[in-house]
């Protein structure tokens, strides 16, 4: 969870004080979602897989068929710097959570077609805000997730991007809400599970031949290859956990003996109802709260 509304927002390579500042209604980033976003979390002043985010925020502005500046690394670095110090966030006990955005730019004429590359630049933000612990009731009692109506088409090229186009994610948040649950959870068109709204998701079960397994869905479920997934991945060897990826059935994040959602920002989090039932005991597991331990270490620089 985030704290209260920042006071400072860096745009374009300069900190602006958040209640003053402003981007053109030509930008197309406001007028058609036409851009890319990260998340991601700093530790007193660091941030711990940078680079794993440019990688992806390259990626996806890749996908929508526009390029970014060649030093967005470094331009990017340099106002996460700047911001943390404007907000007193870059303490050694500080913990924030950062959004950097970018548009294709702002263009004034009307249609869906973006002119050449060479008549926009990019409008690159960047925004940061302290980290609250979760509330108390989201570690002890876990988690709990509603499949969403909505459905998720691996074979649509956009669901592995990382858009500002949200529309589907705010409407299935909603129904979350509506339901009483925590999160909504994505299924594809053919049934099988995809991510949450905000996260993916990891389910802990013993396999026939009684190796304890870390399953989640694979890459072509229609999901966002998170960086903290990537991570998940390479420690369930280290801890002895034998690593799935693969077509998950609603029914089997209902039979798991644990399941948890993982993000960026919020780390790992139990999932203990889903459907309005019980998932393992009902309550945050060994698995999951080992996981959320270390990722924390890990993340701390310990």
């Amino acid at each position: 969870m985030t704290g209260p509304r920042p006071r400072f927002v860096w745009v374009d390579g300069v900190v602006q004080r958040a209640d003053g500042s402003h981007l053109s209604v030509f930008d197309r980033g406001f007028q058609l979602g036409d851009g890319v976003f990260e998340t991601l979390r700093a530790r007193a002043g660091r941030c711990t897989e940078l680079a794993e985010h440019i990688a992806r925020l390259r990626r996806s502005a890749d996908g929508l068929g526009f390029e970014l500046p060649p030093d967005i690394a470094q331009r990017v670095e340099l106002g996460i710097a700047a911001l943390l110090a404007a907000e007193g966030l870059d303490g050694p006990e500080t913990d924030a959570s950062i959004r950097l955005t970018v548009s294709r730019g702002a263009w004034a004429s009307r249609g869906l077609l973006p002119p050449p590359d060479e008549h926009l630049v990019p409008t690159i933000v960047v925004q940061a805000w302290p980290v609250v612990p979760p509330v108390a009731g989201h570690l002890d009692r876990g988690l709990s997730l509603v499949a969403s109506a909505v459905r998720r088409d691996p074979q649509n090229p956009l669901v592995s991007l990382k858009t500002t186009s949200r529309a589907d994610y705010v409407f299935a948040r909603l129904e979350a809400r509506r339901a009483g649950a925590d999160d909504a959870l994505f299924l594809t068109t053919s049934g099988h599970l995809s991510e949450s709204t905000s996260a993916n998701v990891f389910l802990v079960r013993r396999a026939p031949d009684d190796v304890v397994e870390l399953a989640t869905p694979a890459l072509d479920c229609a999901i966002l290859p998170g960086t903290t997934r990537s991570w998940l991945l390479r420690w369930a060897g280290s801890v002895g956990l034998r690593p799935v990826e693969g077509w998950l059935t609603p029914d089997e994040l209902a039979a798991a003996d644990e399941a948890f959602v993982c993000s960026s920002v919020a780390g790992i989090l139990p999932v203990t109802r889903f459907n309005g039932h019980p998932v393992g005991s009902g309550l945050p597991g060994p698995w999951t709260l080992r996981a959320r331990a270390d990722r924390e270490a890990f993340m701390r620089g310990s």
